[in-house]
């Protein structure tokens, strides 16, 4: 008998404990995407972004009709060619179109490095500001609620929903009615 009510006392124990610790969890969750999108310096960040990538693009665009041209220049004066410059030309031809699949590679992780350069002092500041709004109002989990566009959070009350409240600390006016 009194090892039946020690379990029991043991089980009782347990289990009011479990409610005290679920008594101090408090989650929310934010939307970083939707946070940075109305921070004032993303459009700064977007155009940085988009001279950047406009750049490559022109010099793309210039290796391209370089290729074009020679290219052109070859078939016009093939049968004129004696062997000799016909190889010359068209080894420089394969050399021109293998530079300009080498730059495209380059140019995407180039994009992709510019971008990440961006937005990650960005990302540190909105963290930071997470970190405090968690602090300030007593949430010890903070989620996102999506990431890249797919929902991570499948269901959350609004009330949850610390975005504002991390704009609010970033200094950043929030639009009525969100």
């Amino acid at each position: 008998m009194r090892k039946s009510i020690a379990i029991l006392t043991l089980i009782v124990a347990s289990l009011s404990f479990a409610q005290a610790q679920n008594a101090t969890l408090k989650i929310g969750y934010t939307n970083i995407d939707y946070i940075l999108s109305m921070m004032p310096e993303s459009k700064q960040i977007e155009a940085d972004y988009t001279a950047y990538e406009k750049q490559l693009t022109n010099q793309l665009q210039a290796k391209v009709q370089d290729f074009q041209t020679k290219g052109a220049e070859y078939q016009q004066n093939y049968d004129k060619m004696i062997p000799e410059v016909r190889a010359d030309k068209e080894n420089e031809l394969r050399n021109l179109q293998t530079s300009i699949e080498k730059f495209q590679r380059d140019a995407d992780a180039s994009l992709q490095k510019k971008r990440a350069d961006l937005l990650n002092p960005a990302y540190e500041k909105i963290q930071l500001a997470i970190d405090d709004v968690a602090k300030e109002n007593g949430f010890t989990h903070v989620f996102s609620s999506d990431i890249g566009g797919m929902p991570v959070l499948l269901y959350a009350a609004d009330s949850d929903d610390i975005s504002d409240l991390v704009l609010k600390k970033l200094g950043v006016t929030v639009p009525t009615g969100n």
